[in-house]
């Protein structure tokens, strides 16, 4: 085994200057604890939204195998990458956008639909109704 430590990289002075820029920019970027603090942060994905959408691709993918289509056949009728199809099935792509599952479903011989309903009080642990999120 190689336990050869790596060298220190040699930078330019441009790419210092270019690397000291990208520091300076985000420099004043929110931290987590900011952002709840400002009542903007709502939190990662809520895991029922998550797992609609995980059962969501599964029965796209059941539907493309059976119509006997491949990543090819979708990438060239939906105009998605073969790369962004098979990181949606595999589960590597977590929030993928809805027109991406629109086109990835029409391709497929699906609809997707998309609908609301009035939000009902949701029971939390301490028998107090949630709070609609805060505008």
């Amino acid at each position: 085994m190689n336990t050869k430590l790596a060298s220190k990289p040699k930078w330019t002075a441009a790419e210092r200057a270019r690397h000291k820029a990208i520091r300076r920019e985000f420099e004043h970027c929110p931290t987590q604890e900011d952002l709840q603090a400002s009542g903007d942060y709502e939190g990662p994905i809520k895991s029922g939204a998550y797992f609609a959408i995980k059962v969501v691709i599964h029965e796209l993918k059941k539907a493309r195998q059976e119509a006997g289509l491949t990543y090819a056949d979708v990438s060239r009728i939906a105009g998605l990458d073969q790369s962004t199809l098979n990181k949606l099935e595999k589960g590597r792509l977590p929030n993928p956008k809805v027109d991406t599952l629109w086109r990835y479903a029409s391709a497929v011989g699906r609809q997707l639909v998309l609908m609301h309903v009035r939000r009902q009080a949701i029971e939390r642990g301490n028998d107090k109704a949630a709070k609609p999120p805060r505008k």
